[in-house]
């Protein structure tokens, strides 16, 4: 009779790990009387990569509530957390505490494989397990590094650790990922019942390579502005390994699952809209000279919905309808108080893969979460200043993303025009991430091939030795981008095109020219109906050369990587935002005071300020409860206090 414990839980010491994950061949045998060479090292990597997963309630605080909203791709799912800097303790305690027990898993891979190797007791491929375990160790410490600033490298080992300062947790990051890339073994193989233990690759010993190669450039070039001379050389000796993650094959992803574990969804909670983001619709429309004309019939699978929505795409030229009183005026997205009653005339391809158009509710990409957060309903309302409905409007076949902020006294009628936008309210409005997202079969994706050639293109910008040039590592960045998303055959077109998006920027390499400072855009009076003209300003990005810079190779290659990024790894576009202060982001809606964000007022929100976006997560106060010398060095590491606003070390300053 045998029994087989696979994936625990527990996230204890590394003594009852061993006892906990081990492979119970016989009923008789005393399972806390393990020892290493009786445990399997595969059995914590795996429990390590499902638990980092996250399940729903730790995902959703986190991912949802704090990465996305961080990040700029999708709205604020509640409308007032992260992206106005407000921060809750019992959320981002259950995130660290997740992390943290995954963190201890992959330790005691690592130390079990260590103690195989001294016994003699290894198998052929445990060197290059062990290697694997501390390639994910890296990626892990990453991620909890770039969330709170300073961590232990030695921690999640059974006792209470010494935290260090970013900059020694970067070259200690750095330093594994060379070692242990450099020690794997690519000609091993595994047993496929070994191989069924890893979530991400099978063990192919070269794809781990590759990963931690990769990784290894995303690092370096997060330290880019404040270390230099190590980023580059770290970054270059990475990109003359010869193994880099450059192929659909190689990518880092985990198969998601239905129900309630570490391996649901990312975006399984049907109470969130989750709706399209003002930042990345002002990336996509108008940019790559693809037309909705040309998308529809990929995206709409009825002739008459086909025929309904090609109707309603509007002139390129159209703002949309004006609505002053109802819409913010106070926030620098140029297009703030516009309503697009109908379709933009051109959009970036990807924006219709990953976001469902409002009244295409027939289409299997439809979100029918069971509990209502969207709605076949496209029908909202238009209220006076003294709250009287005066008009009625339909967003079937339009687009227009949802704004975060404080809306104060035009909150009402804000919500009663998108039919509700903040939490369990319902609407069919707004362009929302579209089912297949939603329903639990997707892979979530933790590094793609466009990532490493977006960084290979960055670095060769900077002037630093890569494999391909700037260029050909750009438009392939974009290629594999376009093949995920199965839009390959508009490449040529978008490549080609000189068109600015809404942030001033354009797909052709060749064309630096920057843009006008304004151009002139119909619109039409929302309330009385009459046409008219109105010039427009281009936003002014005052966090990457003063604003004067829209459309250089570095805002080129950075819109690319944010939209590819989408909606996988909001972690890294807010990560790129903080480094970089690109692409540009809008400030938050300050219709009213925002107490987290006192740097945020009605004299400043034209302009951009890394104090009017989030840098970091604090610790949980449950770090501080359990471990008080580490929470102060941890504090006095950061260089700041202890608070959202705080910058990391390689962030804007």
């Amino acid at each position: 009779m045998k029994q087989i414990i696979r994936k625990s839980a527990l996230y204890i010491t590394p003594l009852l790990l061993l006892s906990a994950c081990k492979k119970i061949t016989d009923i008789n045998t005393d399972p806390t009387a393990a020892s290493a060479d009786q445990v399997q090292v595969e059995y914590f990597i795996d429990n390590s990569i499902v638990h980092a997963q996250m399940n729903p309630g730790v995902s959703e605080r986190a991912f949802i509530l704090y990465w996305t909203a961080a990040g700029h791709q999708i709205s604020d799912a509640d409308g007032a957390t992260f992206s106005w800097g407000s921060y809750n303790d019992e959320w981002i305690g259950e995130y660290y505490d997740n992390q943290s027990g995954a963190l201890k898993t992959i330790n005691s891979a690592i130390d079990v494989a260590n103690q195989q190797i001294a016994t003699g007791t290894q198998k052929n491929y445990t060197n290059d397990l062990m290697q694997v375990a501390r390639i994910w160790r890296a990626y892990l410490i990453s991620e909890m590094s770039d969330n709170f600033g300073p961590m232990p490298t030695l921690a999640f080992q059974g006792k209470n650790p010494d935290f260090q300062d970013v900059k020694s947790v970067y070259y200690y990051m750095l330093d594994e990922l060379k070692d242990a890339t450099s020690k794997i073994d690519v000609t091993v193989t595994v047993p496929n019942l070994v191989s069924n233990d890893d979530p991400a690759y099978g063990f192919n010993f070269a794809k781990w390579q590759a990963y931690g190669n990769s990784l290894r450039l995303r690092l370096a070039m997060r330290i880019s502005g404040v270390d230099p001379g190590k980023a580059k050389s770290e970054f270059e000796a990475a990109a003359a390994s010869g193994n880099l993650l450059t192929d659909k094959s190689q990518i880092f992803q985990v198969k998601e699952k239905p129900g309630w574990d570490d391996l649901s969804g990312m975006y399984s909670r049907c109470w969130y809209q989750l709706p399209e983001a003002v930042t990345f619709n002002n990336l996509v429309v108008n940019l790559g000279g693809v037309t909705s004309q040309q998308q529809i019939p990929t995206v709409i699978t009825d002739p008459a919905g086909q025929a309904s929505a090609i109707a309603n795409i509007k002139p390129a030229n159209y703002a949309g309808q004006y609505y002053p009183v109802q819409l913010t005026t106070k926030t620098n997205n140029p297009y703030s108080a516009y309503w697009l009653d109908g379709l933009p005339n051109t959009i970036d391809p990807r924006a219709y893969q990953i976001f469902y158009m409002p009244g295409n509710s027939s289409d299997p990409s439809f979100p029918n979460s069971t509990c209502g957060a969207v709605t076949s309903n496209t029908i909202g309302t238009v209220k006076d200043i003294n709250n009287n409905v005066i008009k009625t409007i339909d967003g079937k076949y339009t687009w227009n993303p949802t704004p975060d902020g404080s809306w104060g006294t035009k909150g009402d009628w804000h919500n009663a025009l998108f039919q509700g936008v903040d939490i369990g309210a319902s609407t069919g409005m707004s362009p929302t991430l579209k089912q297949q997202f939603r329903n639990q079969t997707a892979q979530r994706v933790f590094f793609a091939a466009w990532e490493t050639y977006f960084l290979l293109a960055e670095g060769a910008v900077r002037g630093w030795a890569t494999p391909v040039s700037a260029q050909t590592a750009y438009e392939t960045g974009i290629a594999k981008s376009f093949e995920y998303w199965g839009v390959s055959s508009y490449l040529a077109t978008y490549l080609a095109s000189t068109d600015y998006n809404r942030a001033g920027t354009c797909v052709n390499w060749s064309n630096t020219t920057e843009p006008v400072s304004s151009y002139t855009m119909n619109y039409v009076d929302g309330i009385a109906g009459t046409p008219g003209i109105v010039s427009i300003n281009y936003p002014v990005n005052n966090l990457y050369k003063n604003g004067t810079v829209r459309n250089d190779y570095l805002t080129k290659i950075i819109t690319q990587k944010f939209i590819a990024q989408t909606p996988w790894l909001p972690l890294e576009t807010w990560s790129d935002h903080r480094r970089l202060g690109l692409p540009f982001f809008e400030n938050v809606v300050l219709e009213a005071p925002i107490q987290t964000l006192p740097a945020l007022t009605n004299s400043n929100y034209m302009t951009s300020n890394v104090q009017f976006f989030p840098q970091r997560m604090k610790y949980p106060s449950g770090l501080q409860n359990s471990n008080v010398n580490g929470y102060n060095q941890a504090v006095q590491a950061l260089g700041g206090a202890d608070a959202v606003l705080t910058p990391l070390w390689w962030a804007q300053h």
